[in-house]
């Protein structure tokens, strides 16, 4: 899958890693190495050679730009059925850790209800190629691309790592991870300017079924993470993974916040009310 989608992401004229030589079946690929200048390590550094807006809007131009072309045809949909499995995670994994027993059938059904209820505002927006894991981390900054002819947004300074799980999905979701990152805060007054910005290149969506798409997929990704990152603890032995969920419980408020979410908001409220979840000290 990953020789699948860089080569797909190179013949478009993106910038993911070159690939110059392959042994599938002895498992090693040689990559190019597209440096040390990840989006994290740039902003977290005390001067950050380019502002922080800045590297968002190239990133989100980056999207704007792969969500104009066709996505591959044999990518696997990211539809509700997955969706849903998706976020079971948080049944299986978080509601051990906090009730210190299995959950019962019953908590299992009422809460697919919920979502079953809301997954469909989802899928009321395009599809696109969905590279499902589009954030800082995963993104490096490689200004000396700028300026070819045939980039005039400049998407080639935007390195892409990390696809190799990509779908064909509902154009929000990208734009959901670079803005709402497990690993960092992102300001709410860019986080908002970028939603503008990706709208304003996409005058035919319509903006209230983009906006409940963008909060389902939110609360979606990010009870996921939450789900992820218990069993990581849980499964792994990896509990430093529990130290981002107060982030990532704070992301979910905010996604379910919408009306959209309404049920979802109703289920949290009742079976994992906010005093039962993470909180920043």
């Amino acid at each position: 899958p990953f020789i699948a989608i860089a080569r797909h992401l190179l013949a478009e004229g993106y910038s993911a890693p070159d690939i110059y030589a392959n042994d599938v079946a002895a498992g090693f690929l040689l990559l190019e190495d597209l440096g040390d200048d990840c989006y994290t390590r740039l902003l977290d550094g005390p001067t950050p050679p380019v502002a922080e807006q800045a590297l968002y809007e190239a990133a989100v131009d980056l999207l704007i730009a792969l969500h104009r072309r066709a996505a591959p045809a044999e990518l696997a949909p990211f539809d509700a059925a997955t969706l849903l499995a998706e976020v079971e995670l948080l049944i299986d994994w978080y509601v051990p850790r906090q009730r210190g027993a299995a959950p019962s059938k019953a908590l299992r059904q009422s809460y697919a209800r919920a979502w079953r209820d809301v997954l469909p505002l989802a899928q009321r927006v395009p599809n696109a190629l969905v590279l499902r894991d589009y954030h800082a981390d995963n993104l490096m900054w490689l200004p000396a691309r700028a300026g070819a002819r045939d980039d005039p947004n400049g998407v080639r300074r935007v390195g892409l790592l990390d696809f190799q799980d990509a779908v064909r999905g509902p154009v929000p979701y990208d734009l959901v991870s670079l803005l709402e990152d497990a690993r960092r805060d992102v300001p709410p007054a860019i986080a908002a300017a970028m939603i503008r910005r990706y709208l304003a290149a996409n005058p035919a969506l319509d903006e209230a079924s983009f906006g409940a798409a963008y909060a389902v997929l939110g609360a979606q990704r990010n009870l996921r993470i939450v789900g992820v990152f218990s069993r990581l603890c849980a499964r792994d032995g990896k509990a430093q993974y529990l130290a981002l969920l107060p982030r990532v419980w704070g992301l979910v408020e905010h996604d379910i916040a919408h009306p959209a979410l309404a049920p979802v908001k109703a289920w949290l409220d009742r079976e994992i009310p906010p005093d039962q979840r993470e909180r920043a000290p």
